[in-house]
Order: structure tokens, then sequence, then C-alpha cells
């Protein structure tokens, strides 16, 4: 059965025209033996590879070589590759020209690294709802975590409260710029306010912020951002942490290998080890020149293509969806506090488990959606007692670049049939995951069973 959907606010609306993605096109396997177009609303777990980002890749790939050491033509090319990346991620974020762009492998990395950069004595404020990259680094007796009031004031005054408490030293304040569990949007400025007036650095989770909206370290006044590719439609391997350099040249190399040292010599019962000076220290080994480069032209692409499009075009799919999710019966969408959001809603229904619903989105209607926790234990399973309702996890739907109507669409109509009816196939529990019994979903050629 399917039920008619009452149009949404603004269905009218045009969708403005945003960069292309690779995938855009793809066409997955139902399980009652069709095909169709695939519904990617999954987005906040990892972006799809821009069109321009392949391209550039395809370009590099021949010139790829080992950096910064050698002679060879190659090298030296991708060595100015790897350094020319580094400049785009400077602008990108608006940061100082004196400022560290350390490339990792995502904001996970990143948030790690600096962990291990802060000086002996640092006190660590941050939420207790942020996501676990930022969550979990931070470990010791001057690690204080706050609940997440009810507003964004409460935020402020909160965090306010706890740097006045904090003992003498350094401090510093973890922030998260938009939700990934409800794409909400943080008071950054205000609360970097507030760490700037205690004396505390802060550092930035950017990773669910910078493929939505511009990121501008200075505006916001915040002393590093961290952020990931593969959230950023570069899936190549490569995130950032950029910003002030003093602590990260201070520090401990974070891994120890080649490239981290300046010299290393015999004294018999020991190394004698001289680190690298500068930040180079913290990428030992030798680094991914091509998720760098990938990262630099999807923040190029998008920055050229202009914010104002990529911004309105969520805006308008982003009010499409919360309209058409608001006809579903039963369905409960979670929220922090009720700010302005990037294109993130999560939701449970009354009565469906939430693994049987992402199941069956994806084998029964081509959708893909994520459910779970979202690596933000604390946070989801607080707004699911806020919520009400008996479910012990959420389903999240995610907008991004490749996403158009007929997604969002498809989506409302097949979780009202969902109410309505029940999934349409039969599924069982398989290692923890829903599944169809039986599924005749035939993987890519390419993919082989490991045995």
């Amino acid at each position: 059965m399917t039920l008619a959907i009452p149009s949404p606010t603004r269905a009218a609306e045009a969708v403005p025209a945003v960069p292309p993605v690779v995938g855009s096109r793809l066409v997955v396997p139902l399980v009652d033996g069709t095909r169709v177009p695939y519904a990617n609303l999954d987005h906040a777990a990892s972006a799809p590879c821009l069109e321009a980002v392949r391209d550039a890749v395809d370009e590099l790939l021949p010139w790829y070589a080992s950096v910064h050491r050698g002679a060879g033509f190659a090298s030296q090319v991708s060595t100015r590759v790897l350094e020319q990346s580094r400049e785009v991620l400077r602008r990108f974020v608006g940061a100082h020209r004196t400022d560290a762009v350390v490339f990792t492998r995502n904001t996970t990395d990143s948030l790690n690294l600096l962990a291990r950069a802060v000086p002996g004595g640092t006190s660590v404020v941050l939420f207790d709802t942020e996501h676990h990259a930022a969550l979990l680094p931070w470990r010791g007796p001057r690690v204080r975590r706050l609940r997440t009031p009810a507003d964004a004031d409460g935020a402020v005054r909160a965090l306010d409260n706890a740097l006045a408490e904090c003992a003498a030293g350094p401090r510093l304040v973890v922030l998260t710029a938009a939700s990934n569990v409800t794409g909400e949007l943080w008071p950054v400025a205000e609360l970097a306010a507030v760490a700037r007036r205690h004396g505390a650095r802060t550092v930035l989770d950017a990773a669910q912020l910078a493929p939505h909206r511009p990121v501008d370290i200075g505006a916001l006044d915040v002393d590093w951002v961290a952020l990931s590719g593969h959230k950023l439609y570069a899936p190549f391997g490569a995130g950032a942490l950029i910003g002030r350099a003093d602590w990260l040249r201070a520090a401990e190399p974070y891994l120890a290998g080649g490239g981290a040292t300046a010299s290393v010599t015999d004294r018999g019962d020991r190394l004698a080890v001289s680190w690298s000076p500068g930040v180079e220290r913290h990428e030992a080994g030798s680094p991914n020149v091509v998720g760098p480069h990938a990262l630099a032209v999807a923040c190029e692409t998008i920055t050229r293509h202009g914010w104002d499009a990529v911004v309105e075009h969520e805006r308008v799919l982003l009010s499409r969806l919360r309209a058409g999710l608001a006809t579903v019966p039963g369905l409960r969408p979670l929220d922090l506090f009720g700010a302005d959001r990037v294109g993130v809603v999560s939701f449970t229904v009354d009565g469906l488990d939430s693994g049987l619903i992402a199941a069956a989105l994806s084998a029964e209607h081509g959708i893909g959606v994520r459910d779970g926790l979202f690596c933000a234990h604390i946070a989801t399973e607080r707004l699911l007692r806020r919520a009400g309702g008996h479910e012990k996890r959420a389903v999240r739907a995610s907008i991004g670049l490749a996403t158009t109507a007929e997604h969002v669409d498809r989506l409302v109509s097949a979780l009202r049939s969902l109410v309505a009816d029940g999934p349409a196939a039969e599924y069982h529990l398989v290692d923890g995951r829903w599944a169809p019994v039986d599924d005749p979903r035939p993987l890519p050629p390419f993919v082989r069973e490991v045995r």
C-alpha cells in the first residue's frame, strides 16, 4: 500500500545546482529483483567524491612519488602539490599565514594529535554530547565534561562557570561546530569569546560543518580547526588540523619515524634524536600526497562554485525533508535545543526498530541512511530519552550535494508505507544487524567473498 504524501512546505522551490559528485547516477538492486537510482541520505557518515576531485586525482597519479627528499622530477612535483595543498586548506578556513596545517587521516586523528600536544597540567573543558572523536582523546584529572543544557545560552553560561573554576595553568576548550546527531549549529563564536575571556584556547571539531557552511577561524576566534576529507567530498584518507603552531612545535612527535627527524646519531647505548623543528615532526612516514591534494581540490571546488548555492540547496531540501517527516505517524525527531542546523535529521518511529527501518529502506527502496547511536552515545541516548518512546537507537537521514528532491520524497513515502504496512520482505538479525532473509541482491563483480 502506498500513501499519498501531503505536499511539504516550499515543495515548489527550485533546488540550486551544486558541484556534481561521483555516483549520482548509481543504480542499486532491490530484494524484489528490480533496480532503482540510489538515494544517498547518509552524507553525515561519509560523503561521495566530487567529480572534480576524481579528475584531479587521475591527473596527479602519473606524477605520484615520495615527497620532500626525492631528487626526481616526479618527486618535486608531488612535493609541490603537497605543500600547495597546505596553502589551500589555510585559505579555506581563513587561517593566518603562520598557522600550522598538519595533514592527518581524519578529524579523529587530528584531535588525538592535539591531545598529545597539549602541555602538561592543561585543563580541558568540553560538553559530554560531543562525537567520540572529540570526547575520548582527553584523559586525566583536569578534564571536565559538561552536560549539554537545554538551550544555547545555557551552554555559554555553563562554560563560563566551568572555566572560572579551573585550576591555574593552560586551558583548552573543545567545541563542536555542528552536531552529527541533529545537525544543530552550536554557538561557537559566543563560546569561543567566553574561552578567550578566561585565557583558554579552543579547538573546533568542524567535521560536520565544513561540508555545509564556510568555516572562518578568525571570525569564530578559535585556535584550531579539525576536519575530514571523507566528509568533504574527498574520500582519499586525509584530514587536517589547522591552527596555532606553538604547542605543536613544542610537543613530542605524534608518531616516531622518518620525516619527523632532523638527525639520528648512534651514541652507543642509545640513539640521539633531533626532531624536525616544524610541525612536520607530526607527519612521520611517507605522506599521503593524494589525500591532501583531493581535500584541497574539494575545498577549492566548493568555494569557487559559491557557498550561497550550496547553503540554499541544503536549505530547500532540509525544509522539504522536515515537512515530510512531520507527516509520518509516530515519528519522533531528536533535537538538542532547536537551533539552526545543517542537513541532518535523526528520529525514531514508534513500534519500529531503527535498524529494521534502515534495512528495509535499503532493501526495498534503495535508500541509504544510518541507524544507531552515531559515535555519540551519550548525546543520542539522552536525546532518545527526551524524545520519549521506547527505541534504544535512532535513524539518521543526512543531506549533501548528491541529494535531490526525489530522494527526500522517496524517504518520506517509504517511511509512511513502513508505518502503515510494515516491511514487505522478511528480515532476520545477522551479527546484530537486520538483513533480508536469503538476500537476493547481487554484489558488484569487483567485491569478492571474504573467506
